[in-house]
């Protein structure tokens, strides 16, 4: 079931900069499943901007809801000024998470501010030592909330800060999927090139893969078809209500 509350900002912190937030709010009574998402519109602003903006549930705890994202527009910037107090209407949670066995291998796969709907995935796992975590970042690790995972995952990062460093990482990309696609489930969430790429490999190697699309949306809840994706039989489909979680085989990319 989908609510729509009011919220109060807790608090607001910064990571290695300005355009990189930590949002905790006033935790809703809800039950959410990682890869699930909220839409965000402040009180305060009025009729302008006019739509909400979505994010990928980082972490939900009796203490906050957490919502981690960076500064790339406007709508974006203007959360950035918010601060301890300000309400923020919230809806959600929204869309279909991942779909995991915790009793099972796990390899996730997540770049940049696709690290986000992994942070709770993490910390609530039964058996976060059967978890493998592989993250490719542009920026300092800093930036993001990579320590937040707990110690008992096996995680690794990679920076790219070259094209050689990208050719390297795809290449370490394949390999990963590869060697871990008789193993367990593969789970992927970040940029659209990304997950192009890791798309390719899981087909290429018949994985078991989930990716999580992060394609703009408007309404959030199926109306404006502003999210909407392709499926294996070229049809339209809306990312937030039959996503944003989806096989690899069920979509193109």
């Amino acid at each position: 079931m989908n609510h729509c509350l009011d919220l109060k900002i807790k608090h607001i912190d910064f990571s290695c900069s300005q355009d990189f937030c930590h949002l905790y709010l006033e935790p809703p009574d809800w039950q959410f499943t990682p890869g699930q998402f909220v839409m965000l519109r402040p009180t305060a602003w009025g009729k302008d901007p006019l739509w909400p903006r979505p994010f990928s549930i980082c972490e939900l705890t009796s203490d906050y809801l957490h919502i981690f994202f960076q500064v790339v527009g406007r709508g974006t910037e203007l959360l950035s000024y918010l601060t301890k107090g300000d309400r923020i209407t919230v809806w959600g949670p929204l869309g279909k998470g991942f779909s995991i066995d915790q009793n099972k291998p796990l390899l996730i796969i997540a770049g940049g501010m696709g690290l986000a709907p992994f942070i709770g995935l993490t910390r609530t796992h039964k058996r976060p030592e059967l978890i493998n975590f592989l993250f490719g970042h542009r920026l300092n690790i800093s930036c993001y909330p990579f320590d937040l995972i707990p110690e008992q995952v096996k995680k690794e990062h990679k920076q790219q800060e070259s094209e050689q460093d990208l050719k390297y990482f795809e290449q370490y990309l394949r390999l990963r999927i590869q060697d871990f696609a008789s193993k367990g489930t593969i789970l992927a969430c970040g940029p659209y090139p990304f997950l192009k790429v890791v798309h390719r490999f899981a087909l290429e190697f018949n994985a078991r893969v989930q990716v999580s699309l992060e394609n703009k949306m408007a309404c959030g809840i199926g109306a404006c078809l502003g999210c909407v994706t392709k499926n294996k039989n070229d049809d339209y489909i809306q990312t937030c209500t039959l996503g944003p979680v989806f096989w690899a085989d069920e979509i193109k990319i």
